[in-house]
């Protein structure tokens, strides 16, 4: 249970991207907003301040997650696992209808798995994948429906670890209360940690048409490389609709190496206006990363999911 707890800390934290020695198989549209112009705080009532306090006080990226529970949709899911040399090692596809229409139900329209996906006793080959499966392909009915808590150790069960781990991507500069040996790296927006970043805004484009300010954090690079290493957060950059501040796109950059686990991670979460009402939910998660615990095989995995037609 421990190795899964800690997997489900590591994918909650850092979720979904691509490490750079695994190719891209799906550009990501928040790495490629289109940049108009960088702004000064002198062309803008806008600070650096102004961006910090919305990211750890905003709720409603979030929010777009919970709401998904309102809609049927169609999710599109694939995974690809990979060997020591990176040659693709296992593929798993899934082409799902999450029918909220009444009792909720989950349809497979296509399901397809190539290599060596599965054990013997048939659960997943690696936990990257049995954790990926428990939270974005509703293995059990408990991302798309009220809570179904799955008892894990010491009485906590695998929903109130993934509530809580979440933290940091729908709330990012927060502690992380409860996950092993990472402690408070994830405040990159206190005092202290602040010496070690550089922030930029800028204006751009988001889906072709909605005007927005991409808002980056990122290591100084002429730190040392003793203190690189020491700063688990590489990189974060959130999109905010500059009509409503509202934020649309979050990517994080993550790497880590202690006595305990060492992990390179990136993720990727889309956001989308639908309907009448403009209701904000996820359209695209990517995530690619490389994660070891001492005794246990190297793993690395990237997915990519996309939700369409909301109704």
């Amino acid at each position: 249970m421990k190795r899964i707890y800690l997997l489900l800390s590591l994918m909650s934290i850092c979720g979904l991207g691509f490490a750079q020695q695994i190719p891209r198989f799906n550009p990501d549209t928040v790495l490629t907003v289109t940049i108009d112009s960088a702004i000064t705080v002198s062309s803008t009532r806008l600070t650096v301040e102004s961006f910090i306090n919305e990211i750890i006080n905003d709720t409603s990226f979030y929010a777009a997650f919970r709401n998904m529970k309102k809609y049927s949709f169609n999710a599109e899911n694939r995974i690809f696992t990979y060997d020591k040399k990176n040659s693709v090692e296992g593929k798993v596809y899934r082409k799902i209808y999450h029918n909220n229409e009444g009792p909720y139900k989950m349809q497979f329209l296509e399901k397809k798995d190539e290599g060596n996906v599965y054990k013997r006793n048939g659960k997943y080959s690696l936990y990257t994948v049995e954790m990926f499966d428990y939270i974005f392909m509703n293995a059990y009915n408990s991302d798309f429906v009220p809570s179904a808590p799955i008892t894990g150790a010491k009485g906590e069960s695998n929903e109130s670890y993934k509530d809580k781990l979440k933290t940091l991507i729908f709330s990012p500069g927060r502690p992380i209360k409860g996950v092993p040996f990472i402690g408070k790296k994830t405040e990159i927006f206190t005092a202290n940690m602040r010496q070690y970043y550089d922030y930029s805004f800028f204006r751009g484009t988001y889906l072709d048409s909605i005007p927005v300010y991409r808002f980056k954090v990122v290591m100084k690079p002429e730190l040392s490389n003793w203190t690189k290493d020491g700063l688990m957060i590489k990189e974060l950059t959130t999109i905010f609709d500059m009509r409503n501040f509202q934020i649309l796109g979050r990517y994080v950059d993550m790497k880590y190496d202690n006595f305990a686990f060492d992990f390179d991670v990136q993720m990727n979460i889309e956001l989308g206006y639908f309907g009448n009402d403009q209701t904000l939910l996820p359209t695209k998660i990517t995530y690619q990363g490389n994660w070891d615990i001492p005794f246990k095989r190297q793993e690395r995995a990237s997915f990519l999911i996309l939700h369409k037609g909301y109704k």
